[in-house]
């Protein structure tokens, strides 16, 4: 366990070493505990209606200024990081669990199964993302659970073909071959040899997914198919501000900006991810390092 936990320190390190990375974990930390405390932190409620104060620029009173009811935006958009979070997690977490399964099984054993399962995840890939997520919320109609739910399945092929790919590398390998030699089951072999020695790439997705996961929730709502009033979302308040933009720019401008952020922080933790769990990036980061440390530690010549 102490070669493990010291190699999990070192790639810690190496991720916080990192301006980018950093930058991005700090952000998702401060949105999480946004989201967490939402309510404490918010200047007043998502849809406490002020019509006297409606259309004010930002100033003291009011940070982000107010909508057309009145409304405070700052509340709007604390408020509305709370959906954001939920959706990308509750999506991706769906189409992780499957699409590392069917993976899985697909890598694993091979033959008519992995054909099956492959072109089953080969019609769902062929469609494009959104198109894909707004005929699931046809089907199912509109708001914030079949948003999840439609989200969830348009990444299943992600998952399903990075796992894929991983397990087919990984299975052949002497630790896995040196395992079945010794009557571990199928099971066993799949989920304590091939999946932890899999989960780089994994990881990896995850976090660009999360960020896309985000966006998709985003567009859904900008169109009425996402989150439904009074909830408040980042897309949707896109959506009310675009008739005011040359108005009161600041009813569109923070939420997207919102967005960007928290797009920008994904996608920044998973470069910072992907140099780490990479083997080549991570020898290329940690030799940089070594070498940084050593002109750190060597004395300047004076004349």
């Amino acid at each position: 366990m102490r070669p493990q936990r010291s190699r999990f320190l070192a790639g810690a390190r190496l991720l916080l070493g990192s301006p980018p990375a950093l930058f991005g974990a700090l952000v998702l930390v401060g949105v999480v505990l946004l989201a967490l405390f939402d309510d404490q932190i918010a200047p007043s409620g998502a849809n406490e209606v002020d019509v006297q104060q409606r259309l004010q620029p930002p100033g003291a009173g009011h940070w982000f200024g107010t909508d057309d009811l009145g409304r405070d935006i700052l509340s709007r958009v604390v408020l509305g990081a709370r959906v954001s979070l939920q959706v990308g997690v509750v999506a991706v977490g769906f189409s992780l669990v499957c699409g590392v399964l069917v993976g899985l099984f697909a890598g694993f054993y091979g033959r008519w199964l992995d054909t099956a399962l492959m072109r089953l995840m080969d019609v769902l890939f062929a469609f494009p993302a959104m198109l894909l997520a707004i005929a699931v919320i046809a089907v199912l109609g509109p708001g914030t659970t079949n948003a999840m739910i439609a989200i969830g399945i348009t990444y299943t092929p992600v998952f399903a073909r990075v796992t894929r790919a991983a397990v087919l590398g990984v299975k052949e390998s002497v630790f896995v071959r040196a395992s079945r030699s010794v009557g571990a089951s199928d099971l066993r072999l799949l989920f304590r040899h091939v999946l932890p020695n899999a989960l780089p790439p994994i990881i990896v997705q995850t976090s660009v997914s999360l960020a896309f996961a985000v966006l998709a929730e985003a567009a859904l709502s900008f169109v009425g198919l996402g989150t439904q009033p009074p909830d408040p979302s980042w897309g949707r308040m896109l959506a009310e501000g675009r008739g005011y933009v040359d108005l009161a720019w600041w009813i569109a401008v923070f939420p997207g900006l919102a967005i960007v952020v928290l797009v920008l922080a994904f996608n920044l933790l998973g470069d910072g991810l992907r140099d780490v769990l990479d083997p080549q990036q991570r020898s290329a980061l940690e030799a940089a390092r070594a070498r940084s440390g050593r002109r750190r530690r060597t004395p300047r010549r004076t004349s």
